[in-house]
């Protein structure tokens, strides 16, 4: 195994380099900020390269192919090597006064703070590569070396020739690993190793034959593409005994109680407040937006309806919702419905002038691949800062695996309105645009390691701002929707918080996304298996948009009638993916 080694004499050569530097100098403290961004930025990409040698699927997902055939076993051994890692890296860290920093240069720091922080948490305390087999799934790595075409096709098959060598060996420290697992997480992970079967299949063999691969690497690549299918195939096998036996002695809770839970939601969202306090906020805002909902209501319910207007306006609001639900598009049009209204969006965002969009990265809607399956309906996958033109794609999930009902009940939670809402969230100019941006940041250390709530923030912050410019033509049935969607944003915090903290049961947690934030059967069942699967990730959208808009508020008193959407927007987005509160200082401290 491939140890990483850290240039640790950049961090002790910082004394001499700035006792060097000062004798020349009247401004003592302008030469040690000086010499101090020069050695900082040594040493951040010191600290890049080694993190690449210490994770080199991060790095293939990141654009940067160096290590594309090396695998990692997940064993012992590779954990107290990563711990190695960690503490070498927070010694060179410690070394730079964060008080002599410029704002860029402190924010980076906080950043790398902060990641070497949550890696060591993960492997010490919060332990979920023992009781979360759905951490286990090497198809998400393979996948991206074969279908992305960053390189000649035959180099990169040579990566999947030698990083096929260490997937059975993987899945064995997989299952050495896993102890007192949770149910739910061996379900997914049965569900998304089954789904590999879409990334080792006949195609890429037939890619193979057809390749320039020598006969020796052919014959090499048949024999190890068969010990990959086997070793899933094993590993599939006992997952569903371990499923089996979890189903029928009991498992370990899903739920991971305060303690752990605030601790992860300072590690993630980095927003300056507790995870009870955003969850006390988000209580807040459910009622407030339940009151703008309820004076749609007032306003259009004689539009639709002959009958008098229920008393209880959530009931109201829910009828309504019900009514204007049926306007959706038809099952098998879903994905291609998606796919035309992005240029709708672009033509929108150029004449309003809201944002400028690279017509030079390409963005491409597709079908959810299997092995991602599961776990969210539609999503962004990305390129990172090191192949900027590689294509970003918009996975959308068919709902060709649904029954009738159930196709339905998701086609009505994403009607006419609220489907062009998700396009705006996940492309224009939601995600996709964002990270475009992000990839163009002058500071690589925001760009890959970024905020989850500033992501989702934005494209949450985008869907408001579009309806605010216009889009929809400020139809009162658009907003309508529009609110429906958002309260579903906070009440992913209420639920998130509830079911991890607080023993929300399942019950109550359908009653409060179908009942409260008047969600569909389907979308509120989803929410509940991903609300089981992952821990903080849903208060990220939340979060993240307060803070912005919240932001921009404030950005806009401060310039008056200087205030400019477009130039906040773009300046905003040039600080890549960092924390909210952090681009607020940047912006505040020009």
């Amino acid at each position: 195994m491939k140890k990483a080694a850290l240039p640790l004499a950049i961090a002790l050569s910082l004394a001499g380099l700035t006792a060097c530097q000062t004798q020349s100098t009247s401004d003592p403290a302008a030469v040690e900020i000086t010499d101090q961004k020069a050695a900082f930025e040594q040493f951040s990409q010191g600290f890049i390269d080694a993190l690449w040698i210490e994770s080199p699927t991060w790095a293939l997902y990141s654009g940067f192919h160096k290590y594309d055939g090396v695998l990692k076993v997940p064993n012992a051994a590779t954990r107290a090597g990563t711990l190695a890692f960690i503490n070498a890296q927070q010694t060179a860290l410690n070394q730079f006064d964060p008080k002599s920093m410029t704002p860029a240069m402190l924010t980076d720091y906080r950043l790398i703070e902060n990641l070497l922080g949550e890696m060591k948490w993960n492997i010490e305390t919060f332990k979920s590569w023992q009781w979360n087999p759905a951490s286990y799934n090497v198809s998400g790595g393979f996948a991206q070396i074969v279908n992305e075409d960053f390189a000649p096709l035959e180099e990169r098959l040579r990566s999947v020739l030698s990083r096929m060598e260490n997937v059975p060996a993987y899945y064995a420290a997989a299952r050495e690993n896993i102890q007192n697992p949770t149910i739910e997480h061996t379900q997914l992970a049965i569900l998304q190793n089954q789904g590999a079967f879409s990334v080792f299949s006949k195609e890429l063999l037939d890619q193979v034959i057809k390749s320039e691969l020598t006969n020796e690497e052919k014959a090499l690549f048949a024999n190890r593409f068969n010990k990959v299918s086997i070793a899933i195939n094993e590993h599939i096998d006992w997952l569903k005994a371990l499923e089996v036996k979890l189903d029928k002695e009991g498992a370990r809770s899903f739920r991971i109680g305060e303690k752990l839970y605030e601790q992860k939601f300072a590690f993630d969202i980095q927003a300056g407040m507790s995870g009870k306090a955003l969850y006390e906020k988000a209580v807040n805002d459910k009622n407030r937006v339940q009151s703008e909902m309820a004076k749609i209501t007032h306003k259009i319910w004689d539009k639709y309806f002959d009958t008098p207007m229920p008393k209880d306006d959530n009931v109201a609001i829910k009828q309504l919702i019900d009514k204007l639900s049926a306007k959706h598009v038809k099952r098998d049009d879903f994905v291609d419905e998606v796919r035309a209204q992005i240029p709708e969006l672009v033509e929108f965002v150029k004449q309003k002038d809201l944002v400028t969009l690279d017509p030079n990265k390409p963005l491409v809607v597709r079908e959810t691949p299997a092995y991602m399956r599961g776990y969210a309906g539609a999503s962004i996958s990305a390129p990172g800062p090191y192949e900027k033109s590689s294509n970003t794609y918009y996975n959308v999930t068919p709902l060709d695996g649904m029954s009738d009902e159930s196709a339905e009940s998701y086609l009505r939670e994403y009607n006419h309105w609220i489907l062009q809402v998700l396009n705006i969230h996940e492309a224009i100019p939601g995600h996709y645009t964002q990270l475009v941006y992000s990839n163009e940041s002058p500071s690589l250390i925001k760009s890959l390691f970024g905020n989850g709530a500033m992501i989702e923030g934005w494209a949450v912050y985008t869907e408001r701002m579009m309806l605010e410019e216009g889009y929809g033509n400020f139809e009162p049935e658009m907003w309508l929707m529009y609110y429906k969607w958002n309260l579903r944003v906070i009440c992913n915090t209420i639920l998130d918080y509830s079911i991890q903290v607080k023993g929300m049961t399942e019950d109550q947690a359908l009653d409060l996304m179908m009942n409260e934030a008047f969600q569909q059967q389907a979308e509120a069942a989803g929410k509940w298996r991903r609300a089981t699967l992952s821990q903080v990730q849903l208060t990220s959208y939340y979060s993240g948009y307060r803070e912005i808009y919240d932001f921009r508020e404030e950005y806009k008193a401060l310039k008056g009638e200087d205030f400019d959407l477009k130039a906040f927007h773009e300046e905003f987005l040039s600080y890549g993916s960092a924390p909210v509160k952090y681009i607020r200082e940047l912006m505040l401290n020009k």
